[in-house]
């Protein structure tokens, strides 16, 4: 039986496609257009194009609410995302991972375009809203999608790319700010940056419909032709292959055993502990915000302005080199997470960032003409962009599709995404005005919430390295209890992958009776 191919590919060359052509772009869409109002809120042009938002030229009651209204054109996006995270876990079953997908590269393209050619604050905050439901759609599908793709073997780095990816965003939007910031004036400041991501989202858009469907939904949808057809092609393997026809029935089988499931069941235990495992969902989102992640991407360069009285020049370049160095520290967990886990990462990041911000407060609690102080709150700045992508820049968005039964896997996965941007739009809404108002004491916050991480990790989180989705599902029915269920993770072997003969030697009739078992011989 013939092998399928997509765009030419099979096997690990059509994985690195996949991760070329959507992964890639998609988190790039994600990081760049979550950071890049924050580097405009200080220049002259984008201050003259939208007053309402000037809190550099105003003082008193006037900053104040100037600066609420800051806070609320930033977190626009973020009520996007909100709306677009929550969609999904409908659509996503509905229509397909793909579908999704298309349309979210469709929404980031249309809010880029209104954003990029607004004169009125009201044009940008609609462009702002679309764009942020399509970066939502993002966030909640290609996890989803590139998790049910991917062998279990490589699932960990495939699934911490987008965090790579995302800081590649991140790292692209600031030194390309930089850019137009030093050698322009006027509007072309802040509008090309604004359209350079277009390229992007309409590379998203097209570009999945060449790459295959997730073969768990098709399984799902009755379709397990299809579903054989692109297991063979992300395996390189024949469709009439052993190790085909098992994945494809360890997926039906689980289906069958979660075919009672239902959305409501999220919020009660039972035998597959679904409350216990959204529970992780919900908290590993709550943590990814409330430890101080995207406080720094976003607002870095008020900070360095801000609280730590530097020029608007140098707080872009430091801002920029930090976003760098952000961009080469994710390689870390990219190389580390199938090797040591998901655990070790989230509790080395925990810990790394909660001791960063303490730092902070402390060396921003003097007055910015303290030098010494200055030095120190930069660095430690830096070394909070070391260890935000250990474990919560994709391993954190990776791990809900990894637990979550494949029923409701989109589901559970955009819930706890909704989550995310929920708490992501409370800090982005309240940052202005908290850094105006009470300051270091603000990263205090952070800084204790963080230090909660590797303890609750420890207790609570089970490994998921190296089992297939549907033997992770099964180890949560089969754990005693929810507090037993990290011991027994440790406790239980990994199934290891059958070894299958590609060929088997020809038997001839007079042999025959070479190849029975011991017993028949007898007989």
């Amino acid at each position: 039986m013939t092998q399928r191919t997509f765009l030419g590919r099979s096997g690990a060359a059509l994985t690195t496609l996949q991760l070329s052509l959507i992964v890639c772009p998609a988190f790039i869409l994600n990081g760049y257009n979550q950071a890049n109002i924050g580097g405009y809120l200080t220049e002259s042009s984008w201050v003259a194009t939208f007053p309402e938002l000037d809190t550099i030229n105003t003082t008193g009651a006037i900053k104040s609410h100037n600066s609420t209204i800051q806070g609320l054109t930033v977190a626009v996006l973020i009520l996007g995302g909100l709306f677009g995270s929550l969609s999904c876990s409908y659509t996503g079953d509905k229509f397909g991972r793909r579908a999704i997908i298309s349309a979210a590269g469709v929404c980031t393209l249309i809010g880029e375009v209104l954003e990029a050619s607004a004169f009125s604050l009201a044009q940008f905050i609609v462009g702002r809203f679309i764009l942020g439901i399509g970066v939502g759609q993002i966030i909640s599908m290609v996890p989803v999608w590139i998790s049910e793709t991917s062998s279990a073997k490589h699932r960990g780095q495939h699934g911490v790319l987008v965090g790579v990816f995302t800081c590649l965003g991140y790292l692209l939007e600031s030194w390309i700010n930089l850019g137009f910031f030093e050698f322009h004036t006027g509007s072309v400041t802040w509008r090309p940056p604004v359209a350079i991501p277009t390229v992007l989202s309409v590379l998203l858009m097209i570009a999945i419909w060449f790459l295959p469907e997730s073969p768990r939904w098709l399984a799902m949808r009755n379709q397990s032709d299809q579903a054989k057809s692109v297991i063979s092609a992300l395996k390189g393997l024949p469709e009439n292959s052993v190790e085909v026809d098992a994945e494809l029935t360890g997926i039906e089988h689980s289906l069958e055993s979660t075919s009672t499931e239902k959305l409501s069941n999220i919020l009660r235990n039972g035998e597959d502990k679904l409350g216990y495992r959204f529970f992780l969902c919900m908290l590993l989102q709550f943590y990814q915000q409330w430890s101080g992640t995207n406080l720094v991407s976003v607002y870095m360069p008020i900070i360095f302005q801000t609280n730590l009285g530097m020029s608007a020049e140098l707080s872009k370049i430091l801002s920029a080199s930090a976003l760098t160095w952000k961009f080469i520290s994710s390689f870390a967990s990219f190389f580390c997470i199938d090797r040591f886990g998901r655990r070790a990462l989230f509790m080395i990041s925990g810990a790394g960032m909660s001791t960063c911000m303490i730092v902070l407060a402390i060396a921003t609690s003097f007055p910015s003409s303290n030098h010494s102080a200055q030095i120190a709150a930069g660095f430690f700045l830096f070394l909070f962009s070391t260890f935000v992508p250990i474990g919560f820049l994709g391993a954190n968005f990776l791990y809900p599709t990894e637990i979550a039964p494949i029923r409701l896997r989109v589901a559970m996965s955009s819930i706890s995404v909704a989550h995310h941007w929920m708490w992501n739009f409370v800090i982005s809404l309240v940052t202005p005005v908290a850094v105006d108002t009470i300051g270091y004491r603000f990263y205090i916050v952070f800084g204790v919430i963080g230090a909660t991480i590797p303890v609750v990790v420890y207790f609570l989180f089970p490994e998921t390295k190296g089992r297939n989705l549907e033997e992770i599902n099964m180890m949560f029915r089969d754990s005693p209890s929810v507090w037993a269920t990290v011991r027994f993770a440790q406790t239980r072997p990994i199934a290891l992958p059958q070894e299958y003969e590609k060929e088997e030697a020809p038997v001839h009739e007079e042999d025959a009776t070479a190849h029975e078992p011991a017993a028949l011989k007898q007989v």
